[in-house]
């Protein structure tokens, strides 16, 4: 299903282009970004609360999410990351982690210093914007994700994130019609929803039940989309992106 990748910072284009109109000068400068690669396990924290980073990560396969601990070692999932994902762009002027960020899955993570994107801003202006524009997006994310913590059921809360998930995965070439990957288990999606997972249980049979969805081996797909989005009183504005299309007009695939 993923689709592949000659160089690292193509798929870093793609995630800008898909929420902006990169310059063919501003796509160069992507590409030319200099960067290290790192294979990490499952369950690593790539950057922890408190720390100082000095370089943002770019996801180029696998699943990260960003969370924050509490003292008697519970936790609350706040984002989930996927492949074209820099989610720590914050750090070049938030300069003390206030979360964790850790995998999901095992991942290979590209490291981008600090000091390497500020040389590329300084020579292309343009993309201060481009990446400033990315970020506020994440924290269009946030509102969703508080919204639905805050005010939709359990039921809505579960087709939301779902929807998000498959959109998100979509603009980045990662889903085969209405099917895309499903990378955290069933207690991380507990964690990031705010239900028990007894309580998550119920309500992934329910959406089965009613056709909405299929879930296995690590896929979801989506049977029914107009439904699923009703239920999720769903709308994709706070994702902002390019070209959008509907999903439902697009034709069923086989994963």
């Amino acid at each position: 299903m993923p689709t592949t990748y000659t160089m690292p910072m193509e798929l870093l284009a793609r995630k800008l282009d898909s929420c902006a109109e990169l310059t063919d000068s501003d796509r160069a400068a992507v590409l030319g970004l200099s960067h290290t690669v790192r294979a990490l396990p499952a369950r690593h924290d790539i950057v922890r609360f408190g720390e100082r980073p000095g370089q943002c990560c770019l996801v180029l396969q696998g699943w990260v999410s960003r969370y924050a601990a509490l003292s008697e070692g519970e936790r609350q999932i706040l984002s989930f990351y996927i492949a074209g994902d820099m989610p720590d762009l914050q750090s070049l002027h938030l300069h003390r982690m206030d979360h964790h960020l850790a995998t999901l899955t095992a991942c290979t993570i590209a490291f981008v210093t600090h000091d390497e994107l500020h040389r590329v801003f300084r020579h292309q202006p343009n993309l201060i914007g481009i990446f400033w524009r990315d970020t506020l997006i994440d924290g269009a994310h946030y509102r969703e994700r508080i919204t639905s913590l805050g005010r939709r059921q359990a039921l809505g809360r579960v087709a939301h994130l779902f929807c998000e998930l498959y959109l998100r995965q979509r603009a980045m070439g990662l889903t085969s019609g209405l099917s895309c990957p499903l990378a955290p288990k069933q207690a991380e999606l507990a964690d990031a929803l705010g239900l028990t997972s007894v309580h998550l249980n119920r309500v992934l049979r329910t959406l089965r039940t009613r056709g909405l969805v299929t879930l296995g081996g690590g896929v979801l797909t989506i049977e029914d989309w107009d439904e699923l989005a009703a239920v999720a009183e769903f709308d994709p504005t706070f994702l902002h992106q390019t070209g959008y299309r509907t999903p439902a007009s697009e034709p069923a695939e086989t994963v």
